[in-house]
């Protein structure tokens, strides 16, 4: 069986579900969940009133006036479903929690004791009701987008297939609550008036073309629609050194304690994981009891946790096993164990300010700046630059308006046979600057028909500043469009490495036409 084959255990509108049970709702009472004035989850008995997922707070209590509103509380959440997380364990060990009211486990071991993935689906949904009280629907699938949807359907499917399963789905499923970072309204929104309606039909576009239009978090998205793991394949096992502990002396069992000892840690361990440049995927919190006993979860996030999301998750944690399954014991031993680890690079910054949420305010701000600034200075004063196809490094970039499509000139997909190799010059000039290629007795250095030098480089003057050639490597022809007369180019390219008087060095790509050289980009 595919070891990315998922079985997920979904508990419908959970917010809700955790909130009416501390408030001892009765069931037939319309609910909902609120945070900062707009509906994050609602109950099923609300949605029959016309409340939906996303309306502000004001207009679902006009649609259903009898509406019980509750705050957000994402601890109230993990709290209350650490029961339903140690029931399902018990049927199927090593699960990982990915949000309150989402837990996820590979279906390789559940489905292999149970006899299948059905069995073990309906197994699990009726321990949970038993052990939990709590309604919980199974989905199993590839990967965790598919798997999910799949909870939401309670459907079982086959290894291979979750293409196919995705296929017909509509494009709204993008925007389900998940644990990814980018918020994916605005994308659901503009694929919808595209025409895009299902992921299918956003999964057969190529993605090349979401990449140029759309961007990074579009990639991620069309991926998901594609069935296709969305799990980076770098991930690396960590070693046991980088785990962190702490002695509680004396043991605690109050939730304001334990979080205030787990703050402390979460930040030791993310600063541990920095000095060896890895951020943490997976998150495994242990507890050890004054009288021994051991309790351990899991967390899974699809970003790379921050100081506060790790601090958050511990507090979450402790919080549920103090309050819903307190330990006979206080806790004198707490320990974090990164069970999967990234590059940091992964948690590189943006360009403008912000994370999260705020990482799309700020990049809205930026836009209407950089629109500001078209409009006293005109459409060319602020350009974007565009990676096409092209053999030499001046025609492959593409330089348009902030604003206008962002579609490259040649098709970066083609062979382009003579393409200069990477890696490319880090600056590149718009019109080759005229540079002097000298030999040892100060003559300028020509290149024959057959591409070769007549002379040894010995010194390169650009931009009034001379420089001594301690290597070069090339020439190589340029023969090109030569059925037009118009366009034809033939030239000949050499790479240059000088060495200036105070010991700087520096590369050149330089480009040979019409007897004299000239430089077409500069290598950091």
């Amino acid at each position: 069986m595919n070891p990315l084959y998922t079985l997920a255990v979904w508990c419908p509108d959970w917010p809700v579900v955790a909130a009416a049970a501390e408030a001892a709702l009765p069931p037939h009472v319309p609910a909902a969940v609120v945070r900062s004035g707009e509906v994050v989850a609602c109950s099923a008995v609300a949605r029959a009133g016309g409340v939906r997922r996303g309306q502000r707070k004001r207009a679902a209590q006009g649609r259903c006036p009898e509406l019980v509103v509750f705050d957000h509380d994402e601890a109230r959440d993990a709290r209350l479903f650490e029961p339903v997380a140690a029931a399902v364990e018990e049927l199927a060990p090593g699960i990982e929690v990915v949000r309150p009211g989402l837990v996820v486990v590979a279906a390789r071991g559940p489905a292999g004791y149970h006899g299948s993935a059905e069995s073990a689906a309906e197994r699990i949904v009726d321990h949970v009701a038993v052990r939990a009280g709590v309604e919980a629907q199974v989905g199993v699938a590839d990967g965790l987008f598919a798997a999910t949807l799949a909870a939401h359907r309670g459907l079982v499917v086959p290894p291979g297939r979750s293409r196919e399963f995705l296929a017909p789905l509509g494009i709204h499923e993008l925007d389900q609550p998940a644990e990814h970072r980018e918020d994916r309204a605005g994308l659901v929104d503009l694929l919808r008036r595209l025409g895009l309606r299902t992921l299918g039909a956003f999964a057969a576009v190529p993605e090349r073309d979401i990449a140029t239009r759309f961007g990074r978090h579009a990639v991620l998205a069309h991926r998901l629609a594609a069935g296709r793991v969305e799990r980076p394949p770098s991930r690396r096992r960590p070693p046991p050194e980088l785990s962190v502990a702490r002695e509680l002396d004396p043991p605690v069992d109050r939730v304001d304690a334990a979080a205030f000892a787990a703050k402390g840690l979460a930040e030791r361990l993310h600063a541990h994981l920095a000095d060896r440049g890895l951020a943490c995927t997976r998150l495994a919190v242990r507890a050890t009891t004054e009288d021994g006993g051991e309790l351990r979860r899991v967390w899974r996030c699809a970003d790379p946790l921050t100081p506060q999301g790790i601090a958050d998750r511990v507090r979450w944690q402790l919080d549920g096993w103090l309050t819903r399954n307190r330990p006979a014991s206080g806790i004198r031993l707490l320990r974090l164990d990164p069970e999967e680890v990234v590059n940091a690079s992964a948690l590189q910054p943006g360009l403008w300010p912000g994370a999260g949420r705020d990482q799309g305010e700020a990049a809205e701000r930026a836009a209407r700046a950089m629109v500001h600034v078209q409009g006293l200075l005109g459409p060319d004063a602020v350009l974007t630059p565009v990676l096409g196809g092209g053999r030499g490094p001046a025609e492959r970039v593409r330089l348009v308006p902030w604003g206008d499509e962002r579609v490259p000139a040649a098709d970066p997909d083609q062979p382009w046979p003579g393409r200069l190799p990477a890696p490319s010059p880090a600056t590149v000039f718009t019109e080759p600057e005229p540079v002097a290629l000298l030999d040892s007795s100060g003559a300028d250095v020509v290149v024959t028909g057959y591409a070769e030098l007549v002379a040894q480089p010995h010194r390169i003057v650009h931009a009034g500043r001379a420089r001594q050639v301690v290597a070069w490597s090339g020439p190589w022809p340029v023969d090109e469009r030569w059925w037009d007369e118009a366009t034809a180019l033939r030239a000949a390219r050499l790479q240059v490495l000088g060495t200036a008087p105070d010991g700087g060095e520096l590369a050149f790509l330089l480009i040979r036409t019409g007897g004299k050289w000239a430089v077409e980009g500069v290598y950091d």
